[in-house]
């Protein structure tokens, strides 16, 4: 790694804690100038535009998100057990930054907008609709779930029970989030079994 590729990943180390707390919009060139004690002149050359500053951040994020939370629970066993290992990493994930899961605060902040940042999170949020797709089938194979699993309304049903964590996490500061979110996991894994 040359000493450019370190200094860009500790800025955007910065940057993605700062996007976590204050949203993609909070991340502006000159706030992360001064986070970094940087040149704006400097730290404008590494990204040439806020967009493009908003991109690498989650581009970067998703990179931690992959070794963090995807690729963990694909070497578990397949079925069930995969399905909660990601479910589980992505709690983790979101529990685990100021603001929660940046790539559902950032497809809240863009959703109405058209640009290269919204383009990046329509293929991110595709990906990882398509890895919960992915475990869902495996748990078809290994005989858990049933033959005729209708994988894109388990996946709908999913990830609305990540996104109620995440509400009830960071925004209702709910005490019972654990064990509500434990109850909804297996009463869905018990609607979908063979």
């Amino acid at each position: 790694m040359t000493k450019g590729d370190e200094t860009k990943n500790a800025i955007l180390d910065t940057a993605l804690a700062m996007a976590s707390e204050l949203g993609l919009e909070g991340v502006t060139i000159g706030i992360l100038a001064k986070a970094t004690k940087m040149s704006k002149s400097g730290l404008f050359a590494h990204f040439q535009s806020k967009e493009n500053l908003q991109v690498e951040i989650l581009k970067y994020g998703a990179s931690i998100f992959i070794e963090t939370a995807v690729i963990p629970a694909l070497r578990t066993e397949a079925g069930i057990s995969r399905i909660r290992a990601l479910v589980n990493n992505w709690i983790k994930w979101a529990s685990s930054h100021a603001g929660g899961c940046l790539f559902i605060t950032a497809s809240n902040e863009f959703s109405n907008r058209e640009g290269i940042v919204r383009t990046f999170l329509l293929q991110q949020q595709k990906s990882w609709v398509g890895t919960m797709r992915k475990v869902a089938r495996s748990a078809v194979k290994t005989g858990e779930f049933r033959q005729d699993l209708d994988c894109d309304q388990f996946v709908f049903e999913l990830y609305s029970l990540l996104l109620g964590f995440h509400l009830y996490h960071h925004l209702l500061h709910s005490e019972e989030i654990e064990t509500r979110q434990k109850i909804a996991l297996d009463q869905l894994f018990d609607k979908y079994r063979k």
